[in-house]
């Protein structure tokens, strides 16, 4: 007998989570210089760190040597003063990844079910899974969230709801009004979990304030991240803001020291350059103008997308990927989210973008 066997099913049934290529082992498959390969697969600021968290992670280095504020004080006191809230309110994740394994691990045992949207984050069965509870998998709407046939899968077992907005892979945006409805309906014994990784690319019509929402749905989560708009991504920063009660339960599952002193210096440095999220924001919009234009030019299908990536048709999506790759060009299959005629790209800088897009018109062809 296997040591593995003895492994509860549930744990050895789940199928692990596969991230967007590197640069580093595409060099070492196809032969090619690191620095002439393009990354537009994992959704990440092309712009990098603003020099202020730049700046703040190395003096942070200076103490490496010391654990990190396990309460991460600063940090929700910036949090606090950003968003109005209360630092019983907060959690901090190492990235919102772990934000949404906290949830899980907080509120999912076997026995009890989830519920979320086909082609939505692939983390909330995997986080589902491990706990050993069920996932129940709603069709997609015009591949979004259909929040009425999500509201009405909960069953009594149900104790929590994934939404992302906008949703990844698809880019997909749910209005906040419909959000609203949604949470008015959900049975308050369920925890809806708003993932709002990519809140900070949504044009000014189309934000919501889910966080003044908390006053009056005690069961609402609101999960972000530094990974994203604000360029941390290699340092694993994330925050959610919920109830206190429900705060506090996750505060008590998670790991001590969960996040790094590097990172929480140079997250409450990012949060406070608003000059560079504007500036990440602009590159963006213009990025995503100048990818929808070649998908328009070369008769491609495409999702509109209020993230920093946008979902495009292929129908050879293997080919086309495997073309793109051995022209240094890296983005993503999302084959394992239902879509396997798809792929996703990040938006990149005015040359990454037209390097894929040159690229991708070679595969193409």
């Amino acid at each position: 007998m296997s040591i593995a066997s003895l492994a509860p099913d549930y744990i050895r049934a789940i199928m692990a989570y596969q991230p967007g290529k590197p640069i580093s082992e595409l060099a070492r498959e196809m032969g090619i210089a690191e620095e002439s390969i393009v990354k537009l697969a994992s959704n990440e600021n092309p712009l990098g760190m603003s020099v202020r968290a730049r700046d703040a992670a190395i003096t942070a280095i200076g103490e490496i040597s010391r654990y990190p504020d396990g309460g991460a004080f600063a940090l929700k006191k910036a949090l606090c003063a950003r968003f109005g809230v209360e630092p019983a309110q907060l959690v901090i994740g190492n990235g919102s990844n772990d934000i949404l394994e906290l949830a899980s691990q907080a509120f999912l045992a076997p026995g009890l079910s989830a519920v979320y949207s086909r082609h939505a984050f692939a983390v909330y069965p995997l986080a589902t899974n491990a706990r050993g509870a069920r996932g129940i998998e709603v069709a997609a709407k015009n591949f979004g969230h259909d929040l009425d046939a999500m509201a009405a899968a909960i069953e009594p077992q149900t104790r929590v709801v994934f939404i992302a907005n906008p949703n990844n892979p698809t880019g997909t945006f749910v209005p906040g009004a419909e959000l609203e409805a949604f949470l008015a309906e959900v049975p308050r014994h369920v925890l809806v979990v708003l993932d709002e990784a990519y809140t900070e690319y949504l044009a000014p019509e189309q934000r919501y304030d889910s966080i003044a929402w908390l006053a009056r749905f005690p069961n609402l989560l609101v999960s972000r991240t530094f990974s994203k708009a604000y360029g941390l991504a290699g340092l694993r920063v994330g925050y959610a803001i919920a109830h206190p009660e429900v705060a506090d339960l996750m505060n008590r599952v998670r790991q001590p020291f969960n996040v790094s002193s590097v990172a929480l210096a140079a997250a409450e440095a990012a949060l406070d350059d608003d000059e560079f999220l504007a500036r990440s924001a602009e590159v963006n919009r213009r990025g995503m103008a100048q990818l929808v234009a070649a998908f328009r030019e070369l008769g491609l299908e495409w999702i509109p997308s209020a993230g920093n990536f946008v979902t495009f048709k292929v129908g050879d999506a293997i080919g086309v990927n495997q073309a793109l790759l051995r022209q240094g060009v890296i983005v993503r299959p999302i084959a394992a989210y239902g879509m396997p005629h798809w792929l996703r790209v990040s938006i990149g800088l005015p040359e990454e973008n037209a390097r894929f897009i040159e690229a991708l018109r070679q595969a193409l062809a």
